[in-house]
């Protein structure tokens, strides 16, 4: 080959990497649930990275480039986010995706992100198989291993409770949050009595409601979303059983208060937003984001508004559209944002503190915050 075509081919290949800088914008996609069962965690997600989207170009954009969202529903289905993923891939030429969605859509757009070699970003879906997809994908929330062992160091250390019901959500969720609590479940001197599980599209309780109540734990540890937790609490304070209930990031969302109503009052959760931190950056976030939405803040509201920042200060520091510089740039990132201090270990693991919240007169507040470097260690492979 000669020095003149070798000249052209590397032109081309430059070229094909920078198309998208070449553009008016800087196309980012993101696929979350706007229609369905999870919708309204999908409508939050999308607030939370269209505000992300808002207030970078309203401060100059990246590199002189305005950022643009494109958004697709996935119903919270895995069937959908397949097509999702290959649509923002081969025709909107994104330069990074985001899921604002649950595990198992993320988990099958994470592995055609990573055939593609172009980097994704996990906003809160929490299975260990996510990141695992490969070197191109990351989460800035927890594994959700991770955040059942908060949820044992909540309940045996923090509050001192001993004999514990778990009522796990038969999903990728519940399962993983369930393997987590177990694994360290004697670590703080927890005695599991029982498990009882039940299915996503459950919504009355009364059998399992009936064996708690005769279990008479110390404590009750059930995964779920706001639109399970909900009834599930309801029902349990309804049967006479005034134990703390601990829950997770699932129940993070205004919405299980107003399900749940007074039962509410009281429930723990494992989290990564704080409603009471003096943190510029999550105050800042709150405030700009019940002005834009017209409702509370939640957690997958603030984790996809995250999600974005990280994923723009990398576009920022690659200085290209090259997708192995954007994945290096995410690689070394360290951002504060509104859930905490974003920095990636080495399999794209989040690590950071757990955020302990709990419902007091119909709001979240803060009750306390877990920071165990050994405890929330994720995997490293």
């Amino acid at each position: 080959m000669n020095n003149r075509l070798l000249l052209i081919v590397m032109l081309g290949f430059c070229m094909c990497f920078n198309t998208a800088w070449a553009g008016e914008t800087l196309k980012i996609g993101f696929n979350a649930p706007l229609t369905g069962f999870a919708a309204s965690d999908g409508k939050s997600s999308s607030f939370g990275a269209k505000l992300a989207v808002k207030q970078i170009n309203e401060n100059g954009g990246i590199n002189g480039k305005n950022l643009e969202l494109v958004i697709y529903d996935d119903q919270a289905k895995a069937s959908q986010s397949i097509p999702i993923a290959n649509k923002l891939i081969g025709q909107d030429k994104v330069v990074v995706g985001i899921s604002g969605s649950y595990s198992g859509p993320t988990r099958s757009a994470a592995g055609i992100f990573q055939e593609a070699g172009i980097p994704y970003i996990s906003a809160y879906a929490i299975h260990p198989d996510i990141t695992k997809a490969g070197n191109y994908v990351f989460r800035t929330s927890f594994l959700g291993e991770v955040q059942g062992r908060a949820g044992a160091k909540l309940i045996g250390e923090i509050l001192g409770k001993k004999k514990v019901v778990m009522i796990t959500l038969k999903n990728d969720f519940g399962k993983s949050l369930a393997a987590g609590f177990k694994e360290k479940a004697k670590t703080f001197g927890i005695t599991i009595i029982n498990e009882y599980e039940y299915s996503i599209k459950d919504r009355q309780f009364g059998a399992i409601v009936a064996k708690v109540k005769s279990d008479n734990p110390d404590a009750i540890y059930a995964s779920g979303y706001y639109f399970t937790a909900g009834p599930l609490v309801s029902q349990l304070r309804a049967s006479g059983i005034t134990v703390p209930v601990i829950g997770q990031e699932g129940y993070d969302s205004q919405k299980f208060i107003e399900i749940a109503g007074k039962a509410a009052e009281g429930v723990i959760i494992t989290t990564s937003l704080d409603r009471d931190s003096l943190s510029p950056e999550t105050k800042d976030f709150i405030k700009n984001f019940e002005e834009l939405a017209g409702y509370k803040a939640d957690m997958v509201a603030a984790s996809a508004h995250t999600a974005v920042q990280v994923a723009a200060l990398a576009i920022e520091k690659a200085k290209s559209t090259d997708p192995e510089k954007i994945r290096a740039a995410l690689a070394g990132i360290s951002l504060k944002a509104s859930t905490g201090t974003i920095e990636f270990n080495s399999l794209g693991e989040v690590r950071k503190s757990v955020q302990n919240q709990v419902v007091k007169n119909g709001q979240w507040h803060h009750h306390s915050v877990i920071d165990d470097p050994e405890l929330l260690a994720p995997p490293e492979k």
